[in-house]
C-alpha cells in the first residue's frame, strides 16, 4: 500500500486531501475502486471524473475542482501517471547467474550480476555487462556486446557483432542485426550483396515486440540514445536514427535514410530510402515520405477514410487533374495573347 503523500512526493505533486490515505493499484476513471489511483490527462475523459470511485486522481490544477475524492495536482498528469505506475509496479527481481539449460560459449564474458534465463544461447566472444537480464529463449550470436542493466525479455535474436548500450529494454520477438535487403541484378538473376556492417544501439533505448533492425551493408545501422520504438517496426540497413526520436508501430524505414533527433513518427508511416529527415520533425500516422525533410514541423499525407461514394467521386476527380491542368494552361496562354 502507498499513501497519498508518498506518491505525491515521488511524482513531485501537490496533495489535496488526507495525506495518509492509501491505495494499492491503478485503475481507469471509469472502473477504479476506492483503493486505486487514477489520472486524467485527456480532456475527452473529463465526463468520467465527477462520478469516479478512484480514491486518488492525478490531475492538472485546472481540473482539481471536479475531483470527488483525494487528488494529486501536477503540471503533466500523463508523465505523473507513468512515474506512479513504475512506483506501484516495480520490475520483478531476477535471479542472478546462468540457468542450467542455457548454452554459453566459454570465450564469452558474463558479469556475475547478470541473469541468464532458461534455453538462452550465447555464442563466442559475447560480452554481457553487470545487471543485464537475458530472458528465456534469447539467442546472442558471436561478438555481441550488451551494456549495463539492459533487459531482454524473451525469444529475442541478436546477430553477430551487434552492440547494445546500457539501460535498454527489448521486448519479445525482436531481431537485431539480420541481413539488410541487399541484392543486385546480374543479367536477370538476383544475387545477394553481403551485409558486412552491424548495428549499434545507444543507451536507454526501448524496442517493441517483433521489431526488426537490419545490419548495415558496409557501415553500421545506428540507433541513438533515448530512442523509443513501438511494435512491428522495420528499420532497413544503414538507417541512422537520432537521439530521443519516437516511432510508433508498423512504420517501415528503407535503407540508408537518416532521421534526426527528437522526431515523432506516427504509426504506419512509410519512409523511402536514402533520405534525410532533420531534427524536430513530426509525421502523422500513415504518412508516406518520399523526399528529404529539411525544416522542423508537422508533416502529413494520405486521405482519411470517408463514405465510399464520396471516395469514388474524389478518385475520379483526381484522375481528371491532368486534363484540368492542361485546360488551365491553355486558358492562361489565351489570356496572355
Amino acid at each position: 500500500m502507498w499513501t497519498l503523500k508518498q506518491i505525491a512526493d515521488h511524482i513531485g505533486g501537490v496533495v489535496k486531501g488526507d495525506g495518509t490515505f492509501q491505495v494499492n493499484s491503478i485503475g481507469t476513471l471509469q472502473a477504479a475502486t476506492t483503493d486505486q489511483i487514477s489520472f486524467l490527462s485527456n480532456k475527452k475523459y473529463k465526463k468520467y471524473l465527477v462520478d469516479t470511485n478512484a480514491g486518488i486522481v492525478i490531475v492538472h490544477e485546472s481540473m482539481v475542482v471536479d475531483v470527488p475524492n483525494h487528488a494529486i495536482i501536477v503540471d503533466d498528469p500523463y508523465v505523473a501517471y507513468a512515474k506512479t505506475a513504475s512506483l506501484l509496479n516495480p520490475t520483478i527481481e531476477m535471479s542472478k547467474g546462468i540457468h542450467p539449460t542455457a548454452s554459453v560459449d566459454a570465450t564469452s564474458q558474463i558479469h556475475p550480476s547478470a541473469s541468464i534465463a532458461a534455453q538462452v544461447v550465447i555464442e563466442s566472444d559475447v560480452e554481457i555487462a553487470e545487471d543485464v537480464i537475458i530472458g528465456p529463449g534469447c539467442v546472442l550470436l558471436r561478438g555481441v556486446k550488451v551494456g549495463k542493466a539492459t533487459r531482454m525479455t524473451a525469444n529475442i535474436t541478436i546477430c553477430e557483432s551487434v552492440q547494445i548500450g546500457k539501460n535498454g529494454l527489448i521486448h519479445p520477438g525482436v531481431v537485431i542485426g539480420a541481413d539488410g535487403f541487399g541484392i543486385a541484378n546480374d543479367k536477370g538473376t538476383w544475387i545477394k550483396v553481403p551485409q558486412i556492417g552491424s548495428v549499434v544501439i545507444g543507451d536507454d533505448v526501448e524496442i517493441g515486440a517483433n521489431t526488426t533492425i537490419d545490419r548495415g551493408a558496409i557501415d553500421n545501422t545506428t540507433i541513438g540514445n533515448g530512442v523509443k520504438l513501438d511494435n512491428q517496426i522495420q528499420i532497413g540497413h544503414n538507417v541512422v536514427i537520432g537521439d530521443n526520436t519516437v516511432i510508433a508501430g508498423c512504420t517501415g524505414i528503407a535503407g540508408s535514410t537518416q532521421i534526426g533527433q527528437n522526431c515523432i513518427i506516427g504509426g504506419g508511416v512509410g519512409i523511402s530510402g536514402h533520405l534525410e529527415i532533420c531534427d524536430g520533425v513530426q509525421m502523422s500516422g500513415m504518412s508516406m515520405i518520399t523526399k528529404s525533410i529539411t525544416k522542423p514541423g508537422v508533416y502529413s499525407s494520405g486521405i482519411p477514410a470517408e463514405p465510399v461514394q464520396q471516395w469514388h467521386r474524389n478518385v475520379i476527380r483526381y484522375r481528371q487533374m491532368d486534363k484540368l491542368a492542361d485546360r488551365v494552361k491553355q486558358l492562361e496562354t489565351l489570356n496572355k495573347k
